[in-house]
Order: C-alpha cells, then structure tokens, then sequence
C-alpha cells in the first residue's frame, strides 16, 4: 500500500507542477493582451510624443553636426 500510495503522490506532484506552468503561461498572455491594448487605446497619444521626442532629438542632432 505504501507504494501506492507514493505513486499517487508523485502523480499528483507532477499534475500540480503542469498546472503551475499553465497558470504562468495564462498570466503572461493576460499581460500581453492588457499591454497591446493599452497601445491601441493611446495610439495617437503615443505616436505624438514619439514624434515629438524625434523632432527634438533631430534638431538638437543638427546643432551638433
């Protein structure tokens, strides 16, 4: 019975430790799916100081040359 009983043991182990794999996984596309969104709500908000950062890298790149 003891080593039944250890066989069920490491079973369940290993069930566990593939669940916690999963449960990382499902965490990381949550993460993913809540940073693309974030992007496409603040697009345009991006995109303006993106553009305004270059123009300013731009021309303080001009006074040096």
């Amino acid at each position: 019975m003891g080593k039944k009983k250890q066989c069920w043991r490491s079973g369940m182990a290993a069930r566990l430790s593939e669940e916690k794999e999963g449960a990382g996984v499902v965490e990381l596309v949550l993460i993913l799916v809540v940073l693309i969104s974030l992007v496409i709500i603040f697009k345009s908000q991006l995109t303006a100081l993106l553009n305004l950062i270059f123009e300013q890298i731009q021309s303080s790149a001009g006074s040096v040359f």
